[in-house]
């Protein structure tokens, strides 16, 4: 990874469809899925799915500034998961599925915490945001078969149903910021 690269952990429910769309986002260098902010150390996927270990199923992104700002990566967070649900994205619910964008730099918590600021006064959501706003800790990156998981099973029920449309709802919002 060069030096110049920067890295930002976000919860955007499951970490299927937030990594199928951040991989086609020009300037992401790296997309892994992970665990973060919880209690347990390494845990596994069959612990996290229990809710009790604290933690959430994040993406964690290496990103190239001189490519995309990190205002422009939340921009497409926010419209790809639903920030005003707590502990929930669509029919996954617990707080493994939380919104939450884990910070790695006080630069980066201050671009969050003004975006989110920005949404909520503009009204659009219509409900408050609950998306939390923490330092990235106790981050594990999840096992092998969930890296890359939408492209090497686009056929698979859940990718097809609920990854497909939000890669297709990020294309064409940000049609500018897709990888070649």
């Amino acid at each position: 990874m060069s030096d110049s690269l920067q890295t930002i952990t976000l919860g955007g429910g499951c970490f299927w469809c937030t990594e199928a769309v951040f991989v086609g986002v020009k300037g992401i260098e790296d997309v892994e899925s992970g665990y973060s902010n919880g209690r347990t150390v390494k845990p596994s996927y069959e612990q996290v799915c229990t809710g009790a270990t604290g933690h959430n199923e994040v993406v964690k992104l290496a990103f190239d500034p001189a490519q995309i700002s990190l205002r422009e990566i939340l921009e497409i967070f926010f419209v790809i998961h639903d920030p005003t649900t707590l502990d929930r994205q669509g029919n996954d619910r617990g707080t493994q599925y939380r919104s939450g964008i884990y910070f790695s730099t006080p630069e980066q918590e201050a671009i969050a915490r003004e975006l989110i600021q920005e949404i909520a006064q503009s009204g659009v959501l219509g409900s408050p945001i609950v998306t939390e706003v923490l330092p990235v800790n106790n981050y594990w990156p999840a096992e092998d078969y969930h890296q890359d998981f939408f492209e090497n099973n686009p056929g698979q029920g859940y990718c097809v149903a609920v990854a497909a449309p939000k890669v297709a709802k990020f294309r064409k919002t940000f049609a500018r910021l897709v990888k070649p």
